[in-house]
């Protein structure tokens, strides 16, 4: 099988995607970890950032499994190919492996290129030959394969053929427009396989041997379509990481490949990277400037994370009850939530999993069930809040939530000035370890002020706290709540030196709501380096 990855040519054109030069070497090292057999690193002669690309990785990069693709067309029409300026720039490149993209569909040849269907097939096979004859590999993509083909089976078909008879390793079929579905991609590749077995006078098996897939996701269908025409023997498949690209993007690498080394059974990867999958797909991610898709097949922090209280019955006689696959297989992990919709079994292994077995206590996981229902219901969420869902799990097994301070009350003022500017100050009044504490701060909003506060009146106490940055506040209105007398739900992300905790806060008052989850987070921390709390 050959893995061809493009993340860093088609997949850069995703909107709101810019790579740097060092952003692409960054995401080549990322792939070659992963194990693809090619990657595409761009267009030289046509970008400069991919020329120069080109000319730092043959120095600064030591691939252990991928080799590295150079990307452009086929000569221009009515060109000597050996003085076609892209032709050379694609040869000062210097790469093992050449990829070439030509016309495959008529509309295309006559409207776009303007040139003639004969002149083309000669472009295709000069450019081929040229580069064989240079001692490079060469694939050939037929851009809008697919579509050409149904309006045009004949022509489409002798693109390929062209490409295969001057010495290209792979024809390669590109559903450029995304609008295929797997059983016509399936049924495609055998009518395509048997028209230039004939015109090459060869097997459909031969021909097929030297088939490639590119996939775009415009139907939704990319992976299941690159994974059809595997299933038909093609062994060239062409992804991006995260499935990145234009419009709605490409078929997904991670996808396709857990598919078909888990699935199918097929040799994709070297021994070894498989379960890389995550930190690839999530390493890739943070270049991009992207969020990694929570919900994403296989790599997702969703992927493996089970809600409802059936599930979680299954999964403790057997994990794979409810798993698909074993998470460490891909480099993940499962994941048992806890909400309203728990049972006993769903909070005896989100206990476990903190590190706490509410198995052996049976009354308090009756009660921590109970309570988490009630909560739920009355608008809180433990799903994304582990750090509150175990100050919860510890007040029940200790008798009560022992605080490392006592708040007697707290005051915010929000003052907006003449001069337009907005300042937010709180004071707070708290014992600590006995000691009558009064606290003054400002910050830019209610709820930074509060922290500040917060912060000044204990960390003479507790100096641990001055490692503590919040990093990340999120406010929601609850469904069925209206109007600025709504429930709101606070989720507080706080980041320590030992790793990143989040707590929520559900009340009328949204600085309340963000007083609870504030509270929570400073005391789940304190808690984490043996100091007093729950």
């Amino acid at each position: 099988m050959q893995v061809y990855d493009t993340t860093l040519r088609d997949g850069a054109q995703r909107e709101g995607v810019s790579y740097s030069v060092v952003d692409k070497l960054a995401v080549a090292r990322l792939l070659d970890d992963f194990g693809v057999s090619f990657i595409e690193g761009g267009w030289p002669g046509a970008l400069p950032k991919d020329t120069e690309f080109f000319r730092r990785a043959r120095t600064e990069l030591n691939l252990k499994h991928a080799l590295f693709v150079a990307f452009g067309a086929t000569r221009k029409a009515h060109t000597a190919v050996d003085s076609d300026p892209q032709v050379r720039a694609l040869l000062d490149a210097e790469t093992p492996v050449v990829t070439l993209v030509a016309k495959s569909d008529v509309r295309h040849v006559e409207r776009a290129l303007r040139t003639t269907l004969e002149e083309n097939l000669a472009m295709v096979r000069d450019t081929v030959a040229f580069f064989v004859a240079e001692g490079r590999r060469v694939f050939l993509d037929c851009e809008h394969f697919f579509d050409g083909y149904l309006a045009d089976p004949r022509y489409a078909s002798e693109v390929a053929a062209t490409a295969i008879a001057a010495g290209a390793e792979a024809a390669v079929l590109c559903d450029t427009n995304g609008g295929m579905l797997p059983s016509r991609v399936t049924k495609m590749v055998g009518g395509v396989s048997d028209r230039i077995a004939a015109r090459l006078g060869i097997s459909a098996e031969e021909v097929v041997a030297k088939l490639g897939i590119h996939c775009q996701n415009d139907t939704g269908c990319a992976v299941a379509n690159t994974v059809a025409a595997v299933e038909a023997g093609v062994p060239h498949f062409q992804c991006t990481a995260n499935g990145y690209g234009e419009r709605a993007g490409n078929a997904d690498l991670f996808a396709v490949v857990g598919n078909l080394q888990l699935k199918l059974g097929l040799p994709v990867l070297p021994d070894g990277c498989l379960d890389q999958m995550v930190r690839v797909s999530h390493a890739i991610a943070e270049i991009a400037n992207i969020a990694p898709d929570t919900h994403q097949a296989y790599v997702g922090s969703s992927s493996f994370a089970h809600k409802a209280g059936l599930h979680a019955s299954a999964i403790k006689v057997d994990p794979l009850l409810y798993n698909h696959v074993e998470p460490e297989v891909v480099g993940n992990d499962m994941r048992i939530l806890v909400t309203e919709m728990a049972g006993r079994a769903s909070v005896e292994l989100k206990s476990r999993e903190l590190g706490i077995d509410l198995g052996a206590h049976p009354e308090a996981l009756s009660n921590v069930t109970a309570k988490v229902k009630e909560m739920e219901a009355a608008g809180w969420s433990f799903e994304a809040a582990d750090a509150s869902f175990e100050l919860l799990v510890r007040a029940e097994l200790n008798g009560g939530l022992t605080r490392p301070f006592a708040l007697e009350s707290y005051r915010v003022i929000v003052e907006h000035r003449e001069d337009g500017s907005v300042v937010s100050e709180a004071t707070v009044k708290v014992r600590v370890r006995g000691e009558r504490v009064i606290a003054t701060a400002e910050g830019n909003g209610p709820v930074n002020a509060l922290d500040e506060a917060l912060r000044v009146a204990l960390v003479k106490h507790y100096p641990e706290i001055a490692t503590f940055e919040l990093a990340d506040y999120k406010v929601r209105i609850l469904e069925g709540s209206h109007g600025t007398r709504a429930v709101t739900r606070v989720l507080l992300e706080t980041a320590g030196k030992d790793g990143d905790w989040t707590t929520v806060g559900v009340h009328e008052n949204v600085v309340e709501a963000s007083w609870r989850a504030l509270v929570d987070a400073l005391s789940y921390g304190l808690a984490r380096q043996g100091l007093p709390a729950a």
